[in-house]
């Protein structure tokens, strides 16, 4: 079997300027470019565009790794950075299932709107408790490390009002000073100040980051 090239490619946070020169290089050059609608339309130059949706990922990244073991070179287009609340896991189980070589797989890194939030915030975000809830139910993990004398800066899973009110019911201050950072990178870009308990009955699109102070 022919094997090809598969790139796990970080789009950045959304807006076209913080697509790094590697991921925009990468994409042209390779035989099909897989990704949501509006990552695809952040490239210029796509030859064969495979694009998806959260009810067919699944099928359609494996519909780019099949084209790659038939010795096509793909590029799998992520948002943010790869391997946060990205694409990766998935890209390496359904190559490992099909037998795809990992030594031709490279992960092009991007930039996340974790990265971009603490920046608004003037953040040094590597002394931040950093959580994704992306895809988990279990919201909960944040509770031991809420109160730890560091910020946090999650990826909601759910709507942002719900996580704010699930910290209040579970003992967190609802006077506690909160950033929603909402659509970054994007024209309508928000960025909010609050507290917890103004958040938690605040309504907000699901693109947000939260900063819990």
């Amino acid at each position: 079997m022919a094997s090809g090239k598969i790139f796990i490619v970080g789009i950045g946070p959304g807006a076209s300027e913080y697509l790094t020169k590697k991921a925009i290089d990468t994409v042209k050059t390779s035989d099909y470019t897989v990704g949501s609608t509006r990552a695809i339309e952040l490239f210029d130059d796509v030859q064969n565009k495979i694009d998806f949706n959260v009810k067919n990922l699944l099928d359609k990244i494996e519909k780019g790794v099949q084209l790659a073991c038939d010795g096509n070179t793909i590029s799998i287009l992520s948002t943010g950075d790869p391997g946060f609340s990205g694409v990766l896991n998935t890209v390496l189980r359904i190559s490992k299932e099909k037998n795809f070589p990992k030594e031709n797989i490279e992960v092009v890194p991007g930039i996340s709107s974790l990265q971009l939030a603490a920046a608004k915030c003037h953040i040094q975000w590597d002394s931040a408790n950093v959580m994704t809830f992306h895809g988990r139910e279990n919201i909960e993990d944040i509770l031991p490390i809420i109160n730890n004398g560091k910020t946090t800066i999650a990826l909601p899973s759910r709507k942002v009002k719900d996580m704010a009110q699930f910290l209040i019911d579970n003992g967190v201050d609802e006077d506690r000073k909160v950033v929603v950072c909402e659509r970054l990178s994007y024209p309508d870009e928000n960025i909010v100040e609050s507290t917890l308990k103004q958040i938690a009955q605040s309504e907000f699109t699901y693109m947000c980051i939260m900063v819990i102070y």
